[in-house]
């Protein structure tokens, strides 16, 4: 995988408790799976389902994919013991509901180091509540384990009495705060869900949406989101084209010692140059990962 770029375009909850969605994880596109224990888990089903998800971390039976494992709340009955169960499962990743301080995240880091998880494992944290929201600079750079933000939608809606709308008016604040604090402290940043799996349409909408907005990718709840949302987040043909020129001019420029650089009639700067780097990174390292 590129050490540069790791794709993220799709990343789909899977319920813990279902042995059967966790083997079919196997064979879906997704770039990464979140194995869930919070949501999508009924209280009398979250042991068995925290078995479940440890097993298949342990397996390593998903290729490249990213691993990643949602716990419970430190202040449910089950956070502290999934945090444990997680540090030595294998799992790229612990996800993390309603962070709201860097209390929160050092919680957690805490108690990933007691029980003895790798230095490469990372901490994801879902944004979802207006005190989180209004702390993301802070929680962002709170510690080198925290790579990367999710934002909570549907969380983030009901504590601001809001309501779901095609262009999410009533979320762009808060989706635009998360960003800003994510790409400040060098984060990764995944939009929330979209709720309607009949509505392609809308659903590749919020998509588009979400990329233009600066968003690696989405958090998806159905398979049949993943190949709309792969093909939205990832550089289309004819930005790889004008990425290849952009690098290939640029670097001609410089042997030839020259300060100007246009490409297709359009001046070339710096940022253009890693813009182009990016994109073609990106495409590279998915198709290593498709290659899997």
């Amino acid at each position: 995988m590129s050490k540069t770029v790791r794709p993220r375009r799709s990343v789909l909850y899977m319920p813990g408790a279902n042995t059967r969605a966790l083997e079919k994880a196997r064979t879906l596109p997704a770039d990464a799976l979140i194995f869930d224990l919070e949501d999508a888990v009924a209280p009398d089903a979250k042991e068995a389902a925290r078995s479940n998800v440890v097993a298949a971390a342990q397996s390593r039976g998903y290729g490249k994919r990213e691993i990643v494992i949602r716990c419970n709340g430190l202040a449910t009955p089950w956070g502290k013991a999934d945090v444990a169960a997680v540090a030595t499962s294998g799992a790229d990743a612990i996800l993390v509901p309603k962070v709201e301080s860097t209390a929160d995240v050092a919680s957690i880091v805490a108690l990933l180091d007691a029980a003895g998880a790798p230095a490469s494992m990372a901490v994801w944290a879902m944004m979802e509540t207006p005190r989180g929201i209004l702390r993301a600079e802070e929680i962002a750079g709170s510690h080198p384990r925290l790579a990367l933000f999710v934002m909570g939608t549907n969380d983030l809606v009901k504590d601001m009495r809001a309501r779901h709308t095609p262009m999410r008016l009533p979320m762009i604040a808060a989706l635009g705060i998360g960003m800003l604090a994510a790409r400040a402290h060098g984060l990764t940043i995944l939009d929330g869900v979209y709720n309607d799996i009949q509505d392609a349409a809308g659903f590749r909408a919020v998509c588009q949406q979400g990329l233009e907005m600066g968003f690696d990718g989405k958090t998806l709840i159905h398979p049949s989101q993943v190949e709309p949302c792969n093909e939205v987040f990832a550089p289309s043909m004819a930005e790889l084209e004008m990425a290849a020129k952009v690098v290939a001019a640029f670097r001609q420029a410089q042997a030839e010692g020259k300060g100007v650089v246009t490409v297709d009639g359009r001046m070339i700067e710096n940022l253009h140059v890693e813009q182009a780097e990016r994109a073609l990174a990106l495409a590279a390292a998915i198709k290593e990962l498709q290659a899997a």
